[in-house]
């Protein structure tokens, strides 16, 4: 096969729907509403698909990477819009940093996992 990827858009879950479309608002993302039950939440040429749809072991087996540029300014902004004070199941953890490069951890409120990263 000969083709150019152009983008990867995940579809990701929601425990409450409105709920995590406020999260990843305050998140930083653009929402753009698909249709009653969908949306588009997009970061410069990142995107994903939120669906009005849960299956726990699903969503708790959902886990997505997003590369950024500088993980420690990341981390600090992530840790100033107080997410886990406004969203029940949210949690921020901490930075580590592994061979490959270091990275910090969300969970937004339906359990999803997010990976924030940077490459050495």
């Amino acid at each position: 096969m000969d083709h150019k990827a152009k983008s990867l858009r995940p579809f990701i879950g929601a425990k409450d729907y409105e709920v995590s479309r406020s999260f990843y608002r305050d998140l930083g993302f653009e929402e753009v509403e698909l249709e009653a039950d969908m949306s588009v939440f997009k970061s410069g040429n990142q995107a994903f698909y939120l669906q009005k749809y849960y299956n726990e072991d699903w969503v708790n087996n959902t886990m997505l990477f997003m590369e950024v540029d500088d993980v420690n300014r990341f981390y600090n902004e992530l840790v100033a819009l107080n997410l886990p004070d406004k969203y029940a199941g949210a949690r921020v953890i901490p930075i580590r940093t592994m061979d490959w490069g270091k990275e910090c951890f969300l969970h937004d409120p339906s359990g999803i996992l997010w990976h924030f990263g940077e490459f050495f």
